[in-house]
């Protein structure tokens, strides 16, 4: 494609017609095949607790801004604060097998005038990692944030160091997109991170890999998958 230019001769970005800025994502539930998303609310929280508890240690909350928590009452207080935010918008997956919240994740830097959106705060007890609840999860935010929404772009960010995070991105199909270096300071160290994004040119694609990966007959009778997700992707 031929770079635009203006009446200077520069070079310019594409034309964007008819924008206006997005609307704020709404406190409403999204329901999956696997998974239902619901903003967080207390609710939620003995149910949270318990499943983060199942952890064998404290290692799920290394490079989360917050936890690990000793208490319930600990982990109470901050459910309480959180659920009350508008960015980051909190959502409880509820796992449809068995009608518990498992984990948590949000909508945030919510930038309605540049259409741009970031998922984060992905928060997964052992209860739903490695679960199509897991990945279908993700999958609902998207459908939100792309199709109810339009949104032009949805980010992911993390610590550099974090290898689990940065795979999990590829595999939902973002780009990497670089390091931004001590962009953040957490729990008394410094923070390199990582930028990941979707652009809405990108979705479709993505979307119908998704699509074919929750589809039960992606599954053999043990649950195994039978495509990996990137792949379908892919192509």
């Amino acid at each position: 494609m031929a770079t635009r230019r203006n009446e200077f001769d520069q070079p310019v970005g594409s034309a964007v017609e008819g924008w206006s800025p997005r609307g704020l994502p709404p406190r409403s539930a999204i329901d999956g095949r696997y998974c239902r998303l619901e903003p967080l609310d207390m609710r939620h929280a003995a149910d949270l607790y318990e499943a983060y508890s199942s952890a064998a240690d404290g290692r799920d909350w290394t490079y989360l801004s917050t936890g690990p928590y000793a208490a319930f009452q600990d982990y109470r207080g901050w459910l309480e604060h959180a659920a009350t935010l508008n960015d980051p918008l909190h959502h409880a997956i509820i796992d449809l097998g068995t009608g518990k919240a498992v984990g948590t994740l949000a909508l945030m830097r919510i930038d309605r005038a540049n259409g741009a959106i970031e998922v984060g705060h992905v928060a997964y007890s052992p209860r739903v990692k490695r679960t199509p609840a897991g990945t279908e999860a993700q999958f609902l935010l998207m459908r939100r944030a792309f199709d109810e929404l339009g949104y032009r772009r949805y980010e992911w960010k993390c610590d550099s160091l974090n290898a689990a995070s940065r795979a999990a991105a590829l595999r939902y199909g973002f780009r990497f997109e670089g390091i931004f270096r001590q962009a953040v300071v957490y729990k008394g160290r410094s923070r390199d991170t990582a930028w990941f994004s979707i652009l809405d040119s990108e979705w479709p694609a993505i979307k119908h890999g998704f699509e074919q990966w929750l589809d039960p007959r992606n599954f053999d009778a043990s649950g195994v998958q039978r495509r990996k997700l990137a792949d379908l992707i892919k192509r």
